[in-house]
């Protein structure tokens, strides 16, 4: 349905120009959006997708270990978009001591997504509601170091931003003036805990993002903290437990169709193009997740089972092989610390699964060696290549 703009410009001076900055109205949009007909099945398909995808958590033998890399990989995928070259493979190096050296600014960038992710989902857990007050905290330790660090990390902006071009006069999008910021993220924070429009949660996060990317409240770090919303918002609600559904792979494969839905949403009011095309990423990516966690399930029920046939050998490559599952690159000394094995036995055991395929030497060398789980991390790797 096409409701014409949805807000209004508002010209502010700016550099010696008089510069269109747009001000989106407040949700829930006007006339209502119609979930009916075939966006009505849309949804439909991705509540029953994003279920299936939240019994993966209990269905999991330690679901902590999914989520460890799955953080992880969300992490890289999102920070990819806004231009960094770090891979999944550079965080997990650069979280380990042993192992310094990945390019530090984008992995530091990257380390910092996990960190405000894991600092959202903490506070939800401990009952704070999620405010602009939370995504304020989450933006500061998004950009706590590194790169952005000197863009007013936790706090809304005090001048005006713009999408595209080399000032605003050129901009492909100028958002609100930064005096218009407090309204405008209030009257977001209002929709959040509105309980009269019965708008269902999956949809009240995919307007939400949409709105939030419109304001673009901080100097930096704007499209990261927008694709976390979703996630908290879907948390928060009870729709997922565990933050398992990330859309920023689909947004990276279809990112000119997602910012020219953006547009049509504020040029046109095309709510509902916009929500069809959010939909169909919930229902493959919730989709993709779970195949992903089966298919990991398997390779581990596979791999323990050619390790237990190992002989006197297997109990301790056992206990290697589970250590490499939590985190699938490993030096040696972290392998006899997650164990409690002595080093030679360690060694002896992280050998056996190198000659059984399963775990594979990095480094070359003789000392300080690094051993990663292959087909634990090409699967995580997958969609993370650059390009």
């Amino acid at each position: 349905m096409k409701r014409g703009i949805t807000g209004h410009h508002e010209v502010t001076p700016l550099g010696g120009e008089r510069v269109q900055a747009f001000v989106p109205a407040p949700l829930p949009p006007t006339p209502p959006i119609q979930l009916d007909g075939g966006l009505g099945r849309l949804l439909e398909t991705a509540t029953l997708a994003l279920g299936r995808l939240d019994s993966v958590s209990t269905l999991l033998p330690d679901k902590s270990l999914f989520l460890y890399t799955y953080v992880r990989k969300e992490a890289v995928l999102s920070s990819q978009i806004e231009g960094t070259q770090s891979s999944l493979s550079d965080l997990l190096l650069f979280e380990l001591d042993e192992a310094p050296g990945a390019p530090l600014d984008d992995v530091v960038e990257v380390s910092n997504y996990v960190a405000a992710l894991q600092h959202g989902l903490a506070r939800l857990r401990e009952g704070f509601p999620l405010s602009n007050r939370l995504l304020r905290e989450v933006h500061g330790v998004l950009l706590s170091r590194g790169r952005g660090s000197e863009k007013d990390p936790g706090e809304f902006r005090r001048s005006q931003n713009w999408i595209g071009g080399t000032r605003p006069g050129n901009a492909s999008f100028v958002p609100p003036p930064h005096a218009a910021v407090i309204e405008c993220t209030a009257a977001l924070e209002r929709f959040w805990h509105a309980k009269d429009d019965g708008l269902p949660a999956i949809v009240r996060a995919g307007l939400s993002h949409v709105q939030f990317e419109t304001i673009h409240p901080f100097l930096d770090g704007n499209g990261r903290v927008g694709r976390l919303l979703i996630t908290l918002l879907l948390c928060e609600s009870g729709a997922l437990r565990e933050p398992l559904l990330y859309l920023s792979l689909y947004l990276k494969e279809h990112r000119a169709i997602y910012y020219e839905l953006l547009d049509r949403v504020r040029k046109e009011g095309d709510w509902e193009a916009w929500l069809e095309f959010y939909l169909e990423g919930v229902r493959d990516v919730a989709s993709g997740a779970v195949g992903t966690a089966n298919r990991l399930g398997e390779i581990f029920k596979d791999d323990r089972a050619r390790v237990e046939c190992a002989g006197r050998r297997a109990s301790s490559a056992l206990r290697v092989h589970d250590a490499l599952k939590v985190n699938p690159i490993r030096s040696m000394s972290a392998v006899c610390t997650a164990t409690r094995l002595s080093f030679p036995a360690a060694s002896s055991a992280m050998s056996l699964l190198v000659e059984l395929g399963i775990a594979r030497e990095l480094t070359g060398k003789r000392r300080n060696r690094l051993f990663v789980y292959d087909r634990y991390l090409s699967i995580l790797n997958e969609g993370t290549e650059n390009g």
